[in-house]
């Protein structure tokens, strides 16, 4: 039996090449992805869900090696369960000082995006993982946290990740503006989505929402067919060539 070749078998890891990004309003936050998973050049699923539940009004969206992000996410999941009903001194790669018991309270926004980052920032070397957390609690309100690749931690009013950001970045600073409330929100989200898409290779499919509030979470989904339209130019090579003109020649004295 021939030798695997494991260096080869990690260049074309399942991977999220992705568009995904997390907008705070004044009630709560909307959060959207593309669907798109690639291995390499081939789309390995065009319907992935990246909007992962990591508690009641806790969610992140996942850029970087699927494998990597669902593991990361799964620990993170776990760890908030232990928040919410165990009574905790300190346990390892949390970000928990508590001196109190917390059966039933939920855990802040600002706890889950604090282990996102150390179980990151810890294992920043064997892990490709970019993480937006955003959600609701009753001490803060809404709020989003950025955690690109390396394990840094920012809270932003709004954030961007995956290979479809860069792209959009520009319309992003252009357009955002603070006091929006649910449906401009839910349309920038939709709209920039919809503008990475268009120019990723690497993003495309449906686009997945997510309108967490202190009410609850929302689920918005939008098709592929029914995605926004922007300019997408046009093949100048199959235009009709127009007859050139010839041109006099300079009279030189």
């Amino acid at each position: 039996m021939d030798r695997i070749d494991m260096n080869r078998l990690k260049s074309g890891e399942v991977n999220l090449g992705t568009s995904i990004m997390a907008v705070q309003f004044d009630k709560g936050v909307v959060i959207g992805a593309d669907s798109r998973t690639t291995t390499g050049s081939y789309i390995a699923n065009r319907v992935t869900d990246k909007l992962t539940h990591v508690h009641d009004r806790i969610y992140c969206c996942r850029s970087g090696s699927a494998a990597d992000t669902q593991a990361v996410a799964d620990m993170v999941h776990y760890y908030l369960q232990l928040y919410t009903y165990v009574f905790i001194t300190s346990l390892p790669l949390l970000v928990l000082r508590t001196t109190r018991q917390t059966h039933g309270s939920a855990p802040p926004v600002s706890v889950a995006a604090g282990n996102f980052q150390n179980i990151c920032y810890d294992n920043k070397d064997a892990l490709s993982a970019g993480i937006i957390v955003a959600g609701w609690d009753k001490e803060v309100g809404p709020s989003v946290y950025n955690i690109p690749l390396g394990g840094g931690l920012f809270r932003q009013p709004w954030a961007i990740g995956g290979s479809g950001s860069t792209y959009v970045y520009g319309y992003c600073d252009a357009t955002y503006q603070e006091g929006w409330g649910q449906d401009e929100t839910v349309n920038f989200v939709k709209n920039t989505l919809a503008l990475a898409m268009s120019r990723d290779g690497s993003s495309g499919g449906v686009i997945r929402m997510c309108v967490i509030t202190e009410e609850g979470v929302e689920r918005l989904f939008v098709p592929g067919d029914q995605l926004p339209k922007f300019w997408e130019g046009r093949e100048v090579l199959s235009a009709p060539v127009k007859k050139s003109v010839e041109l006099a020649a300079m009279a030189v004295e």
